[in-house]
């Protein structure tokens, strides 16, 4: 990315993105409400235009590289009156490769069977989505994205507020990702998470720092992009005091 800009309106979401995301690697990308996170992914995938500057993927323009991405978003409440079961949800992340119309192959098949199973969402194939909870939904929407066997691997919170199984599958599975080569993505509230990346970005509507977690993720750039809402206690646990979302604490020895 390269002076990239985003705005709605009058609203400038993203303004002078200057970012080098590199394969084999996860990065975390932090930042307080509006700060333009999901905004950020959203363009990486092509869901979002940019207003100004320009984006790559891999030395092509992004336009021409859109199958290489894929993009799960925040989970949501399934709608009751699209009747989709857990399995026909997940064979969707073939659509992009094979078109929704035609019969799927053996490769797609396979595809889908491995993302069901590392995904533990065997037991749930034949449930539709609405009757399943919240981590269940979610687990089956990182399903689809990692049917897409793609390059670039889009999360938007992945594990914000799930149960402890959903978390611990999807931080395994983004390990899996990674340690393939692919540059996974993940966005987040939360320090602790942030510094288990291998690189971490603190965004505010523009890139306040980027490099890995020690580096950019220090009281003084935290409370800079936080807006001073940063308070270190005497163990060295950063708590960022975010309006309208619960502490994050982590510890760090600083």
């Amino acid at each position: 990315m390269r002076g990239l800009g985003v705005s709605y309106g009058d609203h400038e979401a993203l303004r002078g993105i200057d970012l080098d995301l590199p394969a084999g690697h996860l990065v975390a990308i932090i930042g307080p409400n509006g700060s333009g996170k999901s905004t950020l992914l959203s363009t990486i995938s092509g869901l979002v235009r940019p207003t100004v500057g320009t984006l790559e993927l891999y030395g092509r323009p992004a336009n021409g590289a859109r199958r290489r991405v894929a993009h799960v978003l925040q989970t949501t409440v399934a709608n009751e009156s699209v009747p989709l079961t857990v399995r026909e949800t997940v064979r969707m992340g073939r659509y992009g490769a094979r078109g929704a119309f035609r019969r799927l192959t053996a490769e797609d098949r396979e595809a889908v069977d491995s993302a069901i199973e590392r995904m533990r969402i065997g037991d749930l194939v034949s449930r539709q989505l609405h009757e399943l909870s919240g981590g269940q939904r979610q687990r089956t929407y990182v399903a689809q994205g990692l049917a897409q066997r793609a390059d670039v691997l889009l999360l938007d919170e992945p594990i914000t507020g799930l149960d402890m199984v959903t978390q611990e599958t999807i931080s395994h599975v983004i390990s899996d990702e990674r340690d393939a080569g692919r540059c996974v993505v993940l966005t987040t509230h939360d320090v602790g998470t942030a510094s288990t990346a291998d690189l971490a970005v603190l965004l505010a509507n523009e890139v306040v720092a980027c490099g890995p977690p020690e580096k950019s993720l220090t009281p003084d750039l935290l409370a800079r992009a936080y807006g001073g809402h940063v308070h270190v206690l005497d163990d060295g646990t950063i708590v960022l005091d975010e309006p309208h979302h619960h502490d994050h604490r982590h510890h760090q020895q600083l």
